[in-house]
């Protein structure tokens, strides 16, 4: 049942998002401006998208070593690129568990401390593309931004803020922290039996922030959530570029940033209309409401339809390479999930 009101949620918030997107796009004018992109700007944004896919992927070994955890590059691409595949792919981030999932199979580790690096990476690009969305914001010509776009500023920089105090006190006060989360969400109270055992796993969860104390492990992190980032803002405003649309890299970032912070809301299946009311949306702000209808709607389309193509091509090769019982992504995806649940500690 609560996975059932999960799924329900996402589909929901995809569901909005694609009548919201349809209110702002001319699907005739949009499949005609599609239809103009040419091979050498989907390459080119490919290279980027390349560039991308490596940064995001090889910076997890900088949270996973101070849990002494050690993985050869070439098999942490791998799984990693399986679970972006996942997470891209699955509602309400389902797929986050596939990555943490085969690093405990390995046996170096807990699922619930492996889960607390995963947390900690979702935190800081939270936290970075907000204060890019932020600064964007506040940077703006004029009243460019409208009433929602300034609230999603606001918002998303106060939620991640928050989170990253949390982050703060559980790695500065562990025990006080893991006693007021299980008093505050009334654990104590209405489940005494398990409140130990969430307890641990509270534990071991915040035991996954410790690169944040390692500066030889955080720096590199960081570093490479720039690059990260970075490279995905360049390729959008290359791609945008080439697509007719003559916008500044400030505002190829500011679409970038308010569509990263609006599909970290519970997800529809492949971000189905989330990703295109996030790109459309954002463009308001800096073009015609005319263009944005046309150039605009067949940019969206465009970067996402190659991004979903990515992933998938990739996820699906890397798949057969990650070994174990696990052959399928299905059972992947089952395994994982109930790693999650349990906590454990060792291989499958």
């Amino acid at each position: 049942m609560k996975l059932f009101w999960k799924i329900f949620l996402s589909l929901l918030v995809g569901a909005v998002c694609v009548w919201l997107a349809s209110k702002m796009i001319n699907l005739p004018q949009t499949l005609a401006a599609l239809k103009e992109l040419s091979v050498s700007a989907v390459l080119l944004y490919l290279a980027t998208l390349a560039a991308t896919h490596y940064f995001r992927a090889s910076r997890w070994k900088y949270l996973l070593r101070p849990l002494g955890v050690t993985l050869p590059r070439s098999r942490l691409l791998a799984l990693s690129s399986v679970g972006f595949l996942g997470i891209l792919f699955l509602p309400v981030r389902l797929g986050e568990f596939i990555r943490p999932y085969y690093v405990v199979r390995t046996g170096q580790s807990r699922m619930s401390a492996v889960l607390g690096t995963v947390a900690v990476e979702r935190i800081v690009d939270g936290l970075l593309i907000s204060i890019l969305f932020f600064v964007c914001y506040m940077t703006a010509p004029g009243d460019a931004y409208g009433p929602a776009l300034r609230l999603a500023a606001w918002v998303s920089l106060l939620g991640f803020l928050s989170l990253t105090l949390f982050l703060t006190a559980a790695l500065t006060w562990t025990e006080t922290t893991v006693r007021l989360a299980l008093r505050f969400t009334l654990v104590a109270h209405l489940a005494p039996a398990l409140s130990e055992r969430i307890g641990d796993k509270l534990r071991a969860l915040i035991k996954g922030f410790k690169a944040l104390h390692e500066p030889r492990d955080l720096v590199p992190f960081l570093v490479q959530t720039v690059l990260y980032w970075g490279t995905n803002g360049l390729g959008m405003w290359l791609l945008a570029r080439a697509m007719k649309l003559d916008i500044s890299p400030a505002a190829a970032f500011a679409t970038m940033s308010f569509t990263g912070v609006l599909i970290s809301l519970p997800n529809s299946p492949g971000l189905l209309g989330q990703f295109e009311y996030g790109v459309v949306r954002a463009l308001r702000a800096y073009l015609p409401a005319a263009t944005v209808a046309s150039y605009g709607g067949a940019y969206a389309f465009a970067l996402h339809g190659i991004q979903l193509s990515w992933y998938l091509v990739v996820g699906l090769l890397a798949l057969p390479f990650v070994g174990g019982r696990a052959s399928s992504l299905r059972q992947v995806v089952i395994d994982s999930n109930r790693a999650a649940v349990e906590g454990g500690s060792g291989a499958q």
